[in-house]
């Protein structure tokens, strides 16, 4: 699949607030082709993407480590309360594990959205420099490499923290997980809920980081994420 489709449709597979969050592909492509095409405008503009990126990546870490401290609270408060006795608490203990769930799927999208405005920012400049016969690309991307968009670090210790603390607080029977499951990829089906955003996500962040005959410096490296993990709303190796 080109870039410029693949882009599109994970705008359009991406939480409705996010969409115009994302790197103006086709904008910039068609100014590459324009005969008025000046570097100073070109390099212009994607500062000005580079900017968007970061403003709306350090916005959204940021939430996420508010959400992080607070969901640590309530599960706390809940722990307290239980004691070794769930079944009190069990409509309690499934909505915070479905916050979870949500929580974990926005900040897989967050990590998907670093990796294709990267990818989309590298694809852009390999075009401009072939276009100009020029060298852009390399310092242009050694500069990106230093920006908060591009660095998912921490956004991606949380996603493992929390697989590794539903597993060790909220354990589901086999029964819970394949109710849970089926409801997920049914929601999926339906178009409803963020866990289709997120397994569109995965599956794009997949073929990006996939090895092919095209890999580059410039590319992201392999992810290993199995077919089965797909099916699963909560864990992501």
């Amino acid at each position: 699949m080109k870039f410029g489709k693949r882009i599109k449709e994970q705008i359009q597979e991406s939480l409705p607030e996010w969409r115009d969050k994302f790197l103006r592909y086709k904008e910039l492509k068609n100014l590459i082709s324009s005969p008025a095409l000046a570097e100073s405008i070109f390099v212009g503009l994607l500062n000005a993407e580079i900017d968007k990126f970061n403003a709306f990546f350090v916005e959204q870490e940021e939430d996420f480590i508010i959400h992080h401290k607070e969901l640590q609270s309530r599960i706390q408060r809940l722990v307290e309360k239980c004691g070794h006795n769930d079944e009190m608490f069990r409509e309690e203990i499934s909505e915070i594990r479905k916050d979870i769930v949500n929580f974990h799927g926005e900040m897989v999208l967050l990590v998907n959205y670093s990796n294709i405005n990267y990818t989309g920012l590298a694809k852009i400049l390999k075009k401009y420099d072939k276009r100009t016969r020029g060298g852009l690309r390399s310092p242009f991307i050694q500069k990106v490499l230093h920006q908060p968009f591009f660095k998912t670090d921490l956004v991606s210790r949380l996603v493992r923290e929390w697989e590794t603390t539903m597993d060790a607080v909220f354990p589901v029977t086999v029964v819970e997980a394949e109710a849970e499951r089926c409801a997920a990829v049914t929601s999926a089906a339906a178009g409803v809920g963020i866990f289709r955003n997120t397994v569109a996500a995965l599956l794009t962040m997949k073929e990006m980081r996939r090895g092919s005959s095209t890999y580059s410096a410039f590319s992201l490296p392999p992810l290993n994420i199995s077919d089965s993990d797909l099916s699963s709303p909560i864990h992501i190796p």
